[in-house]
């Protein structure tokens, strides 16, 4: 089984990830100070999320019209410094402001259909059209219980492909009908009450992506000493938990399906209690395959991130073999190779990627959208552009952005 990470870091980058903390969508220093701090120490023992451009500074150049393959969505901070979400459109250039909360947005997802977002703001899952219209409440989470934040979060809003359902974690894996309105408790969190005050959980599930097809959905397994993955298939309410990869960090939403569903990649670029390499797992038995990974014994380290199977066939990631273990963020470089990850292994850029904190690649793989931090201490947002394979200049989009999508 992969190695389970501590609960230090599945609340925060899963709780808070992608959405609001640490990688949720918030963060950098977009939750509230406490969350703020233990994502800061997570990510310092990852070594950062990713990593972007790093030796030589980047190129700006003006966005041509239709820059964007889709439309572009991320978490970015309104007047107030709140944070909001926000839908830039293809020509890279024009935005809107979508949500207008009194306090931050934490989690958010989009319709590949329609372009209408679902969204957690004081623990409650909102909707609202893709004009950021016809605001309502789904589903209210209620107080977030302190002492037990997990018992009562509300998080991870995510759109099944044709838009009709939402998967959400609250108290357990919870799957929501927009046309009935009407959410059922599918999995519900294994819980133990200590009686001290403290609740003990001894099993969380929590949504992370719908296969393709919508007839699976990966979901992350939170426990008290770390978090792992599962694959639940929804007809037959069946889950399958994962087999090999010892020492793999296969968790919290970093895996991407390959196009069919019959399998997903997952990579890790941190070294610690994970190892870092890259893993494929079958979606029908969770037999994970290591494609790479490294050794502390043979000092033989090989990074790697963001790994997208791509519609040509190819699987690009971000990639860096040393023979020593790196303590700050790692230099990673864009290379493309075989489904394996090893065969025919190329460096399609000569820049490395030192202070990346995400990558949103392409449907067609022509680019990635990295965000890239200001500094070494930010793990969370940043200012987000375009980085092409064909070596033209980068392109800024934004000078801020935190947990960012493709629209329809």
């Amino acid at each position: 089984m992969n190695k389970r990470t501590s609960l230090l870091f599945f609340f925060p980058v899963l709780a808070l990830v992608i959405a609001a903390c640490a990688s949720p969508v918030g963060n950098e220093s977009d939750l509230p100070s406490s969350e703020d701090q233990v994502a800061t120490i997570v990510a310092g023992t990852m070594q950062a999320l990713t990593p972007v451009v790093g030796d030589s500074p980047t190129e700006e150049a003006p966005a041509p019209e239709g820059i964007l393959p889709r439309s572009f969505y991320f978490l970015g901070r309104d007047a107030t410094s709140l944070l909001q979400i926000f839908r830039m459109e293809r020509d890279g250039k024009t935005t809107h402001q979508l949500t207008f909360e009194p306090v931050d947005v934490k989690w958010y997802d989009v319709s590949q259909t329609d372009g209408s977002v679902a969204y957690v703001s004081n623990n409650q899952l909102l909707w609202a059209d893709a004009g950021g219209s016809g605001r309502r409440l789904l589903v209210d989470g209620g107080p977030v219980d302190e002492n037990n934040p997990f018992v009562s979060t509300l998080s991870s809003p995510v759109f099944s492909p044709d838009g009709q359902t939402l998967a959400y974690s609250y108290r357990g894996l919870n799957f929501y009908s927009i046309a009935s309105g009407v959410s059922n408790l599918v999995i519900e969190d294994r819980l133990t009450d200590s009686g001290n005050g403290f609740i003990f959980p001894d099993e969380l599930y929590s949504p992370a992506r719908y296969s393709p097809d919508g007839t699976k959905m990966l979901i992350t397994l939170g426990y008290y000493e770390g978090a792992s993955s599962a694959i639940y298939t929804i007809a037959n309410d069946t889950l399958v938990r994962l087999n090999g990869g010892e020492g793999a960090l296969i968790c919290c939403g970093r895996e991407i399906w390959t196009a069919d569903g019959s399998s997903f990649y997952s990579a890790s670029s941190a070294m610690g209690m994970f190892t870092a390499g890259l893993w494929r797992v079958d979606a029908s038995s969770g037999q994970v395959s290591t494609l790479f990974t490294s050794s502390y014994e043979e000092n033989i380290f090989n990074y790697a991130s963001d790994p997208y199977p791509a519609p040509d066939g190819q699987l690009y990631y971000f990639f860096h073999f040393s023979n020593s273990e790196i303590n700050t963020r790692t230099p990673l470089q864009i290379v493309r190779s075989a489904p394996d990850g090893i065969t025919n292994r190329t460096v399609l850029r000569s820049d490395t990627f030192e202070l990346m904190n995400e990558a949103l690649w392409a449907p067609d793989a022509s680019f990635v959208v990295i965000v890239r931090a200001p500094d070494q201490d930010v793990y969370f947002g940043g200012q987000a552009e375009v980085t092409y394979l064909d070596g033209r200049p980068s392109v800024i989009l934004t000078p801020f952005a935190q947990d960012i999508k493709w629209g329809p």
